[in-house]
């Protein structure tokens, strides 16, 4: 358990790590690109090691050099045989990793915690049925464990509702120059977390990749494509900042974040333009970007482009005047937690009223009291709710080392905010 000190007055400058989408979705396409790969700047954490880990097991050898990643891609030809990956709680990892296994030769069994196994795989599953591959669920619920058997991926037409995640069709994006025939992937409905589809098409692009999009109604890939080998830089984490960020706003102090691209295609890079509207001052620069927080106040807003930013929005309007409604995130009873549901229950245990609807949330901002709270072993839920702590004493937080799972250095970040004689209380 960790205890989190009021800081009495914020005036900071943070550098936050690589993006772990970014890292993610170049550490698959450097795999299946012909030769050494260098990425700069990548995040090491607990998800991307499974990614890392998954490759080793597909015949891709990675090796870390401190913040540099080394990738020698094999140009598609992946290990063939059995294979059983392991990837935690790590959806990116699940549903990139199963796409991945598609274009090699033999049977992959992918699998992962329990929490894992109650989020949804069946979109990708049947995708992946439609361009040739035997993919399944091993329990035939739709869940991990899942089964791919394959000799390549044929090429065909995939069809994907866009409701659940915006990651069935990165995963399909970044595997698809691969097969055997053109591929094209239709979107039924409304395409949640498009954001993430333009990091996916950024990093294929940057490695040579080209995939023709039809506003995000339909994408089709022609065959025959492969990556070239790149020396590419990841660019710093939008959701990671966010908490530094919201730090400055709920204090009322001064967070400048430096390794971050203001321009950036990370939907979560819109927190600055949240936070303007809520009454902070935003400064942005060139490579850096500077929030001053002001009086607060309640705003509506759709964050189903910019999911991830919900639980620190939520903290932060807790500290706002009047009520906050954040509407068509549905989705996110679908992560690591139910964070619609626990975000309710963790604030309301700090004094503040919240509504919670199928897919939307309501804070209306009041007195915060200290409390201890439950991370629902959910990295964002951990690392917002320390932003409350920074602002009302008392907040102690169980679980803490969940941020393993995006930000291992988290902890030491937040020390950053404080002058050197102040430091947070750690508890075992």
């Amino acid at each position: 358990m960790i205890e989190i000190n009021p800081l009495h007055h914020c005036d900071a400058v943070i550098t936050i790590p690589g993006s772990k989408s970014y890292t993610h979705r170049a550490l698959i396409v450097s795999a299946l690109a012909e030769g050494e790969s260098l990425l700069i700047n990548a995040l090491r954490s607990e998800d991307t090691e499974y990614t890392v880990e998954g490759l080793g097991k597909l015949g891709v050898p990675v090796f870390w050099e401190k913040d540099l990643l080394h990738i020698w891609g094999a140009g598609g030809k992946l290990k063939a045989g059995g294979a059983k990956i392991y990837v935690g709680n790590s959806g990116t990892s699940m549903r990139f990793l199963t796409a991945l296994a598609a274009l090699k030769t033999g049977r992959t069994v992918l699998d992962g915690t329990e929490r894992m196994r109650e989020r949804p795989m069946a979109e990708l599953l049947d995708g992946l049925v439609a361009l040739g591959v035997k993919a399944y669920s091993q329990e035939a619920s739709g869940y991990p464990p899942i089964v791919v058997e394959s000799e390549g991926l044929l090429g065909g037409v995939a069809r994907i509702k866009g409701s659940e995640s915006s990651q069935f069709i990165s995963a399909l994006l970044l595997v698809a120059p691969y097969a055997a025939g053109d591929v094209r992937i239709e979107v039924e409905g409304y395409l949640v977390s498009r954001p993430y589809v333009d990091i996916t098409l950024d990093v294929i692009s940057a490695f040579g990749g080209e995939v023709k999009s039809e506003e995000y109604r339909s994408f089709f890939i022609r065959a025959g494509q492969r990556y070239l080998p790149q020396k590419y830089h990841i660019e710093g984490d939008a959701s990671n900042a966010s908490y530094f960020f919201a730090a400055a706003a709920v204090t009322g102090g001064r967070v400048r974040v430096e390794n971050f691209r203001p321009a950036s295609v990370q939907g979560d890079a819109g927190f600055l333009r949240i936070l303007e509207k809520m009454g902070c001052k935003i400064i942005p620069g060139n490579g850096w970007a500077e929030v001053q927080g002001g009086g607060l106040r309640g705003i509506e807003i759709d964050l189903n482009e910019m999911p991830d930013l919900v639980p620190t929005l939520a903290v932060t309007a807790a500290f706002a005047r009047g009520k906050t409604m954040i509407r068509n995130i549905g989705h996110l009873r679908l992560k690591e937690s139910d964070r619609i549901g626990a975000l309710a229950a963790e604030l309301g245990k700090l004094g503040i009223w919240v509504e919670e609807g199928e897919d939307w949330l309501q804070v209306e901002g009041g007195e915060i009291r200290g409390a201890e709270v439950e991370t629902h072993n959910d990295h964002r839920l951990a690392m917002s709710l320390a932003i409350a702590g920074l602002a009302v004493p008392g907040i102690r937080i169980k679980g803490e080392r969940c941020v393993e799972k995006s930000f291992p250095e988290f902890w030491e970040t937040l020390q950053k905010l404080y002058p050197i004689e102040s430091k947070m209380k750690n508890e075992k």
